[in-house]
């Protein structure tokens, strides 16, 4: 609902952008009348985004709204030509502040900037028509225009030098914890000792297409790690020939921040012949994934990414337990979406009567619908969190994967076959059947699974909220990678690096509001830390507690989350979506007292 409510009010939005200078050249009661109604339309929609939460509608109600609604409704009730020009400029500068959302911070210097703006209008309107009676011909000059143009040329002005004068994480300072010193345990045996080397190479899938990709020790997806809760891994990273440099970011474990691989922020990337060691302790079992975190948005596509299984210490294994990551490929000018890299039907063997668990992992850009088909089965993790009191689905029920998220579904293998299919790629589907010559095998769609109420009730929080974070998701206009974009990619008004850092001590506990008025998804990912959701537009959660590192928020939706600040360092906060990232939507949360001596690319662009 509230998704509809955003793009109707970009409709009227664009609406008013046509009706507002007709109505301004005119200034007669049936367009101004139109004016108006577009403003009062409106108005309604951002009172019914409000019942989703505040943060859905608040620049809407505080100043779009009033700036379109209150001149409008003064000229339709006393036409004129100045209060025309008068409505025709609040009208406009209302979608400009839909198109450019500002710092909440901002509102009241945004508002009181467009009502100097509007009188600047009215009275040149006033003057202009006075001298125009005289037949002067330096009235009939565009001064209106000019006029109204000063108020997004000073809007961008302003976030331009924004961008340029953000200042970035504080470098060396004395007294202080560095970054360099939150590393893992250094000299114990490792109980896992793994080395990858990145390097240039050519990867094929299933259906013969070529891939000019990067891969670890030779294979994309590369090599499965897997250890045990406890366990000590030690991963050397070696870099062949990847001229842009290579990191490794561990997804969704809770690593000491030297080890998390954000370049700039964690270390340096590794240049061309160059080593890192990273060393750390899982302290959670689960499905989890590692990739490049320098340039990622072009190196994760192109294959720089595998698998972290974490067990249970003397858990008892599924008998068939398979992971497979749903990517789009780079290949043949078009991404290509498969099962790893089957782009054609894979089948596997599974006897009846096993246990299965598949981890499903989403390393595409984009969130990604899977359909398990074949027989009722259960979302046993979320992102490496256990579901607890998970029940049987219905065969066809829509799993939506966000880009960077993981799933475990388990069953019981029956006597035919259980098929795993990408929605909208006929190509990427694995059947297991016995004997596993089985093919593919469809239910009707189902309806789409919810984290929300699924599995057990949540056990209570205790104790007060620290600190409290709003984010505003949004698209407009700003300073993009150096040059002036509309972007998918807005945080309270601002692009990386202007968004301000989120300060937090070891030890709170800390709330975040997210609210999306974006028209695309953004999958979000906290580093170093999982966030636990307690409501969706108000929705409280009522089934297991739902734990997450990757959160898909869609168009319209604010979503309450909290976390405990147990793990100091300075963590990168973005959109998963590596376009979004690379064009800015980036954050960073930093405990007080921590700095990074590291200096260089934050985004992963």
């Amino acid at each position: 609902m509230y998704g509809i409510l955003i793009f109707a009010d970009l409709t009227l939005a664009v609406v008013t952008l046509i009706v507002a200078p007709v109505a301004g050249v005119r200034a007669s009661r049936p367009w101004l009348y139109s004016l108006a109604a577009l403003a009062v339309a409106r108005l309604a929609a951002a009172l019914l985004l409000l019942t989703g939460g505040l943060l859905l509608a608040d620049a809407r109600l505080s100043v779009q709204v009033p700036l379109a609604l209150l001149p409008a409704a003064g000229a339709a009730v006393r036409p004129g030509r100045t209060a025309a020009h008068v409505a025709a400029a609040g009208s406009a500068l209302s979608v400009w502040w839909l198109l450019a959302p500002f710092a909440p911070q901002d509102t009241v210097p945004v508002l009181a900037g467009s009502v100097a703006a509007l009188g600047v209008v009215a009275a040149l309107s006033t003057a202009i028509a006075g001298r125009r009676d005289t037949g002067s011909r330096a009235a009939r000059l565009p001064w209106l225009t000019a006029a109204f143009l000063l108020v997004p040329a000073v809007t961008l002005a302003v976030a331009g030098r924004a961008d340029a004068t953000a200042g970035g994480h504080r470098h060396g300072d004395a007294g202080r914890i560095s970054v360099a010193q939150l590393t893992g345990p250094q000299t114990p045996i490792p109980a896992v000792r793994v080395t990858l080397t990145a390097a240039r190479s050519t990867v094929t899938l299933a259906s013969g297409r070529t891939v000019d990709a990067l891969t670890f020790n030779g294979s994309s997806p590369g090599p499965e790690i897997r250890a045990v809760r406890g366990q000590l891994i030690e991963v050397t990273l070696v870099n062949t020939d990847v001229a842009e440099g290579v990191t490794v970011h561990w997804h969704g474990v809770d690593v000491p921040n030297a080890e998390d691989g954000v370049p700039g922020v964690t270390q340096d990337a590794v240049a061309p012949g160059g080593r890192h060691v990273y060393r750390f302790v899982p302290t959670r079992a689960g499905t989890f994934w590692y990739h490049t975190h320098r340039d990622a948005l072009l190196n994760v596509e192109r294959g720089l990414f595998g698998a972290l299984i974490v067990e249970e210490p003397g858990a008892v294994a599924e008998q068939v337990d398979r992971t497979a990551f749903v990517h789009a490929w780079p290949a043949g000018g078009a991404d290509v979406v498969a099962l790893d890299r089957d782009d054609r039907p894979a089948r596997q063997d599974a006897a009846a009567g096993r246990t299965v668990r598949l981890r499903l992992v989403n390393s595409s850009a984009e969130p990604q619908t899977i359909r398990v088909s074949g027989t009722p089965f259960a979302v046993a993790a979320i992102d490496g969190n256990e579901v607890r009191g998970a029940t049987p689905l219905s065969p066809g029920t829509e799993l939506l994967l966000a880009a960077g998220g993981r799933y475990d579904v388990t069953f019981t293998m029956p006597d035919g076959p259980v098929t795993a299919a990408v929605s909208d790629a006929p190509g990427a589907t694995l059947t297991l059947s016995p004997g596993g010559a089985s093919g593919p095998v469809t239910a009707d769609a189902g309806e789409r699974f919810d984290p929300l109420a699924y599995g057990a009730g949540p056990a209570t929080e205790t104790g007060a909220y620290q600190r409290t974070y709003d984010l505003r998701l949004d698209d407009g206009f700003g300073f993009s990678q150096g040059r002036l974009s509309y972007v998918s990619s807005l945080i309270n008004g601002r692009l990386y690096p202007a968004v301000p850092t989120l300060e937090v001590a070891e030890g709170e506990l800390v709330r975040m509001r997210i609210a999306s008025r974006s028209v695309v998804e953004h999958p979000f990912h906290l580093h170093g830390h999982r966030v636990r959701v307690l409501s969706r537009n108000g929705e409280p959660a009522t089934g297991s507690p739902w734990w997450t590192d990757t959160l898909n928020i869609s168009t319209g939706e604010v979503y309450e989350v909290v976390f405990r600040a147990d793990n100091p360092g300075i963590w990168m906060d973005h959109c998963h979506n590596f376009q979004h990232g690379a064009n800015g939507m980036i954050m960073h949360l930093a405990y007080e007292g921590v700095t990074t001596p590291y200096t260089g690319e934050h985004a992963p662009e």
